[in-house]
């Protein structure tokens, strides 16, 4: 072999080897972008009966490299980069979504079949609105007064608005109605509070239960309920959705998320510091479904007895639910979500949750808080920091916010007897118009 064949072979081999080294190094990126194309796509399929699923995944460079393919069956969607690389399965798990795996998750405990009839917005027909104002307040929080271009990034799908129980108002986009089951992303932390407080009403757990886990023999073993709850249980997180970070590894490449959270280490002294952890809610219904029916605990002690037919709590592989970001339901359902909060957990004349447990769980921690974190109480939003000031003046300081990925937001104003739901997909406009929205169907009802 001559000299220049010798060459011509180790360029070869070393370009081989590179790009070997360079996918290996982006391959968990890859997987983020491939664990959300296949999951969306079978979510979107087997929740929602949609076939539009590029139309959910938000901008991104690996976009264009994405290949998803649904099964015939339905069964399961595949995310792969040109059909080759850093393929992911999610597969459909019966009345609990879609759950990413390498094959087929075991089997779950059955869905328990909910019915609509604890819930009276349900059946009603389409509540058009006919008040001006509050016709003038849904066209601004749909965006009638952009060019098409800019309507189409503020994505707006659906708003139902709730005055003293009442369904007043609703529209929804184009494709969109009021029976489409639409993922409500971190909005689930707030239905995990009122899981939470459904096993305290019932005596099952209290807040200030510790040792959650037979394998914290360290100072995890500190860590209470109540930590988990209101996001300070110390243990080390980064919720920034890039290469390697716990939250993209948890949600893309763990198939028993609760179980990656546990092994998280200690940052901080349990109590201490308030950081905003998708991992603290995934692990918190780790612990409260174990021996209470795993994925199906939230159908059988919230869905059920406020009627929330439509709704959907995603499990992971292992059966647990993904109570940081997988709740899926109808806007009605949404909204009713918000007016149970809003009546302070009664329902149909029966109490459901701990007398003064939405004013606690709407308290914000008063304790040192990363940036961007302010006013976040257990599960819930405030529209005040834990000194009283109030955050967002175009609201009444007693608002308080089920806050989600995209501009998904429930707005409950007790003052006002106020519930408004906006679901929407909004990953590039600069304003979701959420809170402005919001504030004229305060003053339209005032």
């Amino acid at each position: 072999m001559s000299r220049k064949a010798i060459a011509a072979l180790i360029s070869l081999v070393v370009l081989v080897i590179a790009l070997v080294a360079a996918y290996w190094y982006a391959r968990p990126l890859l997987m983020t972008g491939t664990g959300y194309a296949a999951h969306n796509a079978c979510a979107l399929d087997v929740i929602a009966g949609r076939d539009d699923a590029a139309t959910d995944l938000p901008p991104n460079p690996l976009v264009p490299v994405v290949r998803t393919e649904v099964a015939e069956d339905g069964a399961s969607a595949e995310g792969s980069i040109l059909g080759i690389l850093a393929r992911q399965t999610a597969w459909e798990v019966p009345g609990y979504g879609c759950a990413l795996a390498d094959e087929s998750p075991a089997t779950v405990p059955p869905a328990t079949a909910v019915t609509p009839g604890a819930n009276p917005y349900t059946d009603l027909p389409l509540t058009e609105p006919t008040d001006s104002a509050m016709v003038a307040a849904l066209a601004h929080g749909f965006g009638d007064d952009l060019d098409a271009q800019a309507q189409e990034e503020l994505g707006t799908r659906a708003m139902v608005v709730v005055h003293d129980g009442r369904l007043v108002a609703e529209r929804y986009a184009d494709g969109f109605d009021e029976s489409t089951p639409q993922l409500g992303w971190s909005m689930t932390k707030s239905v995990t509070n009122l899981l939470v407080g459904r096993l305290v009403e019932q005596g099952d757990l209290s807040l200030d239960d510790d040792h959650l886990r037979a394998d914290w023999t360290d100072r995890r073993a500190d860590i209470t309920i109540r930590h988990l709850l209101n996001m300070t249980s110390g243990l080390a997180w980064d919720e920034t959705y890039d290469l390697g970070t716990p939250i993209t590894q948890m949600l893309y490449a763990e198939p028993d998320m609760g179980a990656f959270v546990a092994s998280q280490e200690l940052a901080h002294d349990p109590g201490s510091f308030l950081q905003y952890s998708s991992g603290s809610t995934t692990l918190l219904c780790d612990v409260i479904t174990e021996g209470r029916g795993l994925a199906d605990m939230p159908r059988q002690e919230l869905f059920t007895p406020l009627g929330l037919s439509s709704a959907v709590m995603e499990a992971d592989a292992a059966g647990t639910p993904v109570c940081s970001s997988y709740m899926w339901a109808s806007a009605r359902d949404w909204a009713a979500v918000g007016q149970f909060a809003l009546q302070e957990g009664q329902w149909e004349g029966e109490r459901l949750l701990p007398e003064g447990w939405m004013e606690e769980s709407t308290a914000p921690i008063d304790t040192v808080v990363e940036e961007g974190s302010d006013g976040y109480a257990s599960g819930w939003w405030a529209n005040t920091s834990a000194d009283g000031t109030v955050i967002n003046d175009e609201l009444p300081a007693d608002a308080y916010f089920a806050s989600g990925h995209d501009g998904q937001r429930i707005t409950v104003v007790p003052s006002e007897g106020i519930v408004v739901l906006r679901l929407g997909f909004t990953p590039t406009a600069e304003d979701n118009r959420v809170v402005s929205s919001a504030a004229q169907v305060v003053e339209a009802l005032s």
